[in-house]
This record gives C-alpha cells, sequence and structure tokens, in this order.
C-alpha cells in the first residue's frame, strides 16, 4: 500500500472520528482540518457511505451519523467525562506543544464514543472551566521533539542533539536519556551524556536539533526520580534560620535549591540546604525573603547577599 492510500485511510478514519465526536460537521471544515480540497472530503464521505456508515448529509448544515450509530461501543460515567474535561482544559494550558496536539485528537476519539447527553454535557460544561496560567508557554523548536524523546527511552537508543546551552553556546552531545520531567514552567529531559560521562539534564526548548540513533544502550537506568537529586556539581552546605510565617510561601520552590531536611525551634525553623548554585541563584532566591531569614552558614553567603543587595540599591537610586 502506497503512501497516498495510507494517508487516505488515516484521513477517513478522522473524519469518522469528528462524526462521532461532533453532532455535525461540515465538509469545508473537515477539508480545512485536513489541508484537501472540499472535493476529495466529498470523496471521502462517500468511502464511508460505500462501507456501510450510515452518514446523513443536510445541504448547507453538513454531515452527521445516523443516530443511534456508535463505533466502539464504550460508555464513561458522569464523573469520568466531567474528568475528561478538567484534564483537557490543564492540558491546554501546561502540556508542551509536541504533546498538546497528540491529546487533542485523543480527545476527539474520547468525544466520538460519548453518547448524546454527554457531549450535551460537555458542550454546556466546558465553558465554565478554565485554568489561569501566568507564565508563558515556551514553543518547540522541533516538531514532535518529546515523542521523538519518549521513543527512543522505549526503543534503548541513543538520541544525538544540538543544544543551546543558557550562555548562548551550541553544543552536540549523544546522550542515553532516562526520563522526562517538568519544572518551574520548563520541559527538561534527564539523560546519561556520552560526553561527559556523567548524566545531565537539558531543558528541551534550547533543542535546536535532534535524531534517534540506531546506536542501542543496555544500561537499565530505573526510574527518573532516582536521578533528581544527582550531583552535576560540587555543593555547599547552607544553614537558614527561617520565620515560621513565611515558611508557606518558599514550601514549594526551595526543594529547587536542595532542599533536605527542616526543624522547628524557639527561634523559627531552621532549614538545611545542599545547593551547586552558591555564587548567584542561591543568593537571589533568599533575597526574595531575606528580610525573614538569618543566615547561620556559610558566612560567605551572607557577604553575597550583602554585595548583591548594594547592587540593587545603586542601580535604583
Amino acid at each position: 500500500m502506497n503512501d497516498h492510500y495510507l494517508k487516505k485511510l488515516d484521513r477517513v478514519t478522522a473524519i469518522l472520528t469528528q462524526l462521532q465526536s461532533k453532532p455535525t460537521v461540515r465538509a469545508q471544515d473537515l477539508a480545512a482540518k485536513f489541508d484537501v480540497s472540499i472535493r476529495t472530503i466529498y470523496r471521502d464521505v462517500k468511502t464511508l457511505e460505500n462501507a456501510g456508515i450510515p452518514i446523513i448529509g443536510e445541504a448547507g448544515n453538513g454531515y452527521s451519523l445516523m443516530d443511534g450509530y456508535k463505533l466502539p461501543p464504550i460508555m464513561f460515567t458522569k464523573e469520568e467525562v466531567l474528568s475528561f474535561i478538567t484534564a483537557e482544559k490543564l492540558m491546554q494550558k501546561f502540556s508542551h506543544q509536541s504533546l498538546g496536539n497528540h491529546y487533542q485528537l485523543a480527545m476527539e476519539k474520547v468525544r466520538s464514543v460519548l453518547k448524546n447527553s454527554d457531549k450535551n454535557l460537555i458542550r454546556n460544561i466546558e465553558k465554565q472551566i478554565d485554568v489561569y496560567n501566568y507564565h508563558p508557554q515556551t514553543g518547540d523548536n522541533i516538531k514532535n521533539v518529546i515523542p521523538t524523546i519518549l521513543e527512543s527511552i522505549a526503543d534503548k537508543t541513543q538520541l544525538t542533539i544540538e543544544y543551546k546551552t543558557v550562555d548562548s553556546r551550541v553544543t552536540n552531545r549523544t546522550i542515553e536519556a532516562v526520563g522526562i520531567f517538568f519544572e518551574f514552567n520548563y520541559w527538561y529531559i534527564m539523560a546519561f551524556c556520552t560526553m561527559r560521562k556523567d548524566f545531565r539534564q537539558f531543558r528541551v526548548d534550547r533543542i535546536l536539533q535532534i535524531f534517534k540513533t540506531q546506536n542501542p544502550f543496555s544500561q537499565e537506568y530505573g526510574q527518573i526520580n532516582d536521578y533528581r537529586r544527582y550531583s552535576n556539581g560540587e555543593k555547599t552546605r547552607v544553614r537558614l534560620l527561617v520565620d515560621k510565617k513565611i515558611i508557606g510561601h518558599i514550601v514549594n520552590s526551595r526543594k529547587y535549591y536542595g532542599f533536605i531536611e527542616e526543624t522547628e525551634t524557639e527561634n523559627g525553623i531552621e532549614m538545611i540546604f545542599d545547593t551547586e548554585w552558591i555564587e548567584e541563584g542561591f543568593p537571589r532566591w533568599l533575597i526574595t525573603f531575606a528580610d525573614y531569614a538569618t543566615v547561620l552558614e556559610p558566612e560567605s553567603l551572607t557577604s553575597k547577599l550583602n554585595e548583591l543587595a548594594k547592587r540593587i540599591s545603586d542601580r535604583h537610586q
């Protein structure tokens, strides 16, 4: 079977999914969705009719399936349908672009097998749910970058990437991906870098090119959470005494800066960190709540904090 017929088969199947998902579908909307002519859509619909699919065509209104026709016969509870709507809203705002398109197609298949009453439920309730995301979404440099990464993990084959570092240097790496994770509004790959002979994490939006190789790797790396605390550099022990009233505001961000443990004392909460960002990142984070914290160790952190505060003061005088 050549590519032409494979594409037609995929399109005809997708048109059937669209017909199952919505009360009516217009030919011009289908043509725009699949980037073909309206005449091609007419032929595709005729193919479905010849296959025994009961399609009703209404001039000016579009196509619909005969009421009661369902394929496949999967039933969902009302609670499950409502959870699908909520999950779809979250995916629209927080999913990576390369995942979002696939999720949208998957949701269309889910909608296609719902009862008419559940389709009406979705239509009535989906505009009553929203998720407000105040962080800008990062775009793809490469189409389907995350699915490519996941395929390499499943196939246990190495990836080659062209990567732009934080200081705008472009480097080429061969990596063995362990997994992906989402943190602070960015997607990351955790991987073993064959050049560094060590584990590294790479921000997905900084990948300029990515290629799956035919080179397998046999190492069993386990789960991604086994590597999240893996040290990529020398760490510095930090002890802070923090006012109890501010703890709730830093409880989520502290783990990113190497938080290990905390102890409640009469004077506040003593917090211990092992951080790799003692020169820049940690002081900048600490200064956001420095009026509620005392540095117990190291003394050099107090000096860095004072220097940073002075630069801020000088800049805004």
